[in-house]
């Protein structure tokens, strides 16, 4: 009697969302690394635009948000064709979700840069494979979102203020919910205002969550 072949693991597509200064590269590496996932890395150094987008928002915004775009749609066909299982550094969603609508709010992008940015959205997003799951960073104290940034030293970041990243942490408060609701996808929320996921006992705290989460 011939034995059954195993079965071959599941892929599974993740991606990571949060705040700027979040922590969300640290924790797709390390995801990547113990699981052996492709990692597919926020497109920000090779983005064109980002420098110019900091100096000078209201000029900048759609501009950004479209290169941004483009660039991850592009991982989303990529990530298709990969065999293995992938972690995406940022997600689609938090474009169209957070971005796009708080540059609105802001003024920095005008109702008919908005409703182009969403029909480029929906026309371009249509074929594309959800991920499986995302894991939200969830950070409520901008200090520390400013002293990570500050620490990391990009140079297109130097213009980032304080209340910017508080506005976008008013859109991050429901983005799981929006995740779930609308998108239909699985999320983990996590708080690590003060944990330290790069070693010791905050990386295995992180990593025991990731994997029950993983493997559920």
């Amino acid at each position: 009697m011939r034995a059954k072949a195993a079965k071959s693991p599941k892929k599974r597509f993740v991606a990571m969302a949060g705040n700027i200064g979040a922590g969300k590269t640290t924790a797709a590496k390390m995801i990547s690394q113990k699981f052996g996932y492709e990692l597919f890395d926020e497109p920000v150094i090779d983005n064109r635009f980002l420098k110019d987008y900091y100096g000078q928002m209201k000029r900048w915004s759609f501009t950004l948000q479209l290169e941004f775009l483009i660039r991850r749609i592009e991982h989303h066909e990529l990530i298709h064709t990969v065999p293995k299982s992938c972690i995406q550094d940022r997600t689609l969603y938090e474009d169209p979700e957070i971005f796009a609508k708080y540059l609105h709010g802001l003024g920095n992008m005008t109702d008919a840069e908005l409703e182009l940015y969403f029909e480029y959205f929906q026309r371009l997003s249509r074929t594309i494979v959800h991920p499986d799951k995302v894991i939200c960073f969830d950070v409520p104290e901008v200090d520390v979102l400013m002293n990570r940034i500050k620490k990391r030293g990009r140079e297109e970041e130097k213009g980032i203020g304080s209340s910017f990243l508080r506005g976008l942490n008013g859109y991050y408060a429901t983005f799981p919910m929006v995740l779930q609701g609308k998108y239909g996808i699985d999320v983990l929320t996590f708080d690590v205002t003060s944990l330290d996921i790069r070693g010791g006992r905050g990386a295995e705290e992180f990593m025991d969550k990731v994997t029950d989460f993983l493997s559920a």
